[in-house]
């Protein structure tokens, strides 16, 4: 097959078809492993897909997440930057949650779940004071508590438009944490993400920045499970886990480093929260099986080849790495169409998916060889590329 280049070539590729099995893992992990998982689009119900609600296929969408369930993974649901704010409203993330927690009530694995609550079913000139952030918080947290879920107390882009400072982050924070039936997870993404949350936490400084978050956990210990954190940088996520106090987790968020920085420094480690696990939960899944098993060399030699993938896939505008996700999806079969929220599948280009599905391949993550060529066959022939 001929794949383009980012040098604007033609280069043929075969594939070397040796894709991993999902399973099971063997012995019970070591380390929590949320995978946040997408929508899947109704392409034949979708009307206006660049305005009002999206039209989902339920069946397939929790279908998908039945599969990370199966191989003893946990879920990030209705969180990532690509469903919220970026095609997904509140009200399908509402559904959405409440669907997927009926679901994992009754899988045999009882998997973890953890929702995501923010403030964007309300307008940014909606929210200009905190007690109103607060309350569009409350709205979201309540609906996850009557579904069962965990809150994740998602960024917000509505302190950084209002100019919140240091001061306004605490008084937001102390009230939700507060108001928590159970520990929550908190949420710092940085702008590479969302460039709309530029400065959060009252502070452009990272370091000033730090000194906040650290205090704000450190008030409320016993009711912050953790705090996912996706900026990126392996360097800052290993000096702020080791400041934490005992017993709260440090999720990464980073899908650049996220190997080195699970398998930990022989002190410290951190779990997952990943969008990256929902592409490549078989060598994640196996990986940390390894790892519980004290099999490094296993661990590695599954998860060292799809950090190559990960950086593709979340590579800068990082925020449209979700059109990689569901192209991985796409070419594995556990969706029909290569159709997203709002057309999303077109921010990113041609060369972008070949380059994805090279490393799929060489990283094992092409579970179905067969199908993923001819559907990668199919892509190319609509962009005018055949061979």
């Amino acid at each position: 097959m001929l794949l383009p280049t980012y040098a604007g070539t033609l280069q043929d590729y075969r594939l070397a078809g040796d894709p991993l099995t999902p399973r099971a893992p063997a012995v019970p992990l070591t380390r929590t492993a949320f995978a946040a998982a997408h929508v899947i689009s109704d392409p034949l119900a979708e009307r206006d897909p660049w305005q009002g609600r999206p039209a989902v296929d339920w069946d397939a969408t929790l279908a998908f997440r039945h599969t990370l369930w199966d191989q003893g993974l946990g879920l990030a649901e209705a969180m990532d930057t690509a469903q919220r704010g970026m095609g997904v409203d509140w009200a399908t993330a509402k559904e959405l949650i409440e669907r997927t927690m009926r679901e994992a009530k009754a899988h045999p694995m009882k998997p973890r779940v953890a929702c995501g609550a923010g403030t964007d079913h309300k307008a940014l000139d909606e929210l200009t004071s905190v007690e109103a952030i607060i309350d569009a918080y409350r709205t979201q947290m309540q609906a996850i508590e009557a579904a069962g879920g965990q809150i994740i107390l998602m960024a917000t882009r509505a302190l950084p438009a209002i100019g919140a400072g240091p001061e306004d982050y605490a008084r937001v924070y102390d009230t939700l944490i507060e108001e928590s039936r159970e520990p929550v997870i908190l949420h710092w993404l940085g702008a590479m993400f969302d460039p709309a949350l530029t400065g959060y936490w009252g502070a452009r400084d990272v370091e000033a920045a730090n000194g906040i978050v650290l205090d704000l956990i450190t008030r409320h210990a016993a009711q912050v499970d953790g705090i996912k954190i996706s900026l990126l940088d392996q360097s800052h996520e290993e000096g702020f886990r080791a400041k934490l106090p005992e017993g709260v987790r440090l999720y990464t968020g980073d899908d650049f480093n996220y190997a080195a920085l699970i398998e930990g420094d022989g002190t410290h480690h951190s779990h997952a929260l990943l969008g990256i696990f929902a592409a490549i939960a078989p060598a994640a899944a196996q990986a940390l099986e390894a790892l519980a098993k004290g099999e490094s060399d296993t661990y590695h030699a599954l998860l060292a080849p799809t950090v190559p993938l990960s950086r593709e896939i979340f590579k800068a505008p990082t925020q449209y790495y979700k059109a990689g996700i569901a192209f991985l999806s796409w070419l594995n079969g556990t969706q029909t169409h290569f159709i997203m929220p709002g057309g999303f599948q077109s921010s990113r280009e041609i060369s972008h998916y070949a380059e994805v599905y090279r490393l799929a391949d060489k990283a094992r993550l092409l579970t179905r060889p067969d199908l993923a060529e001819a559907r990668m066959r199919s892509l190319l022939a609509m962009h005018g590329i055949g061979g």
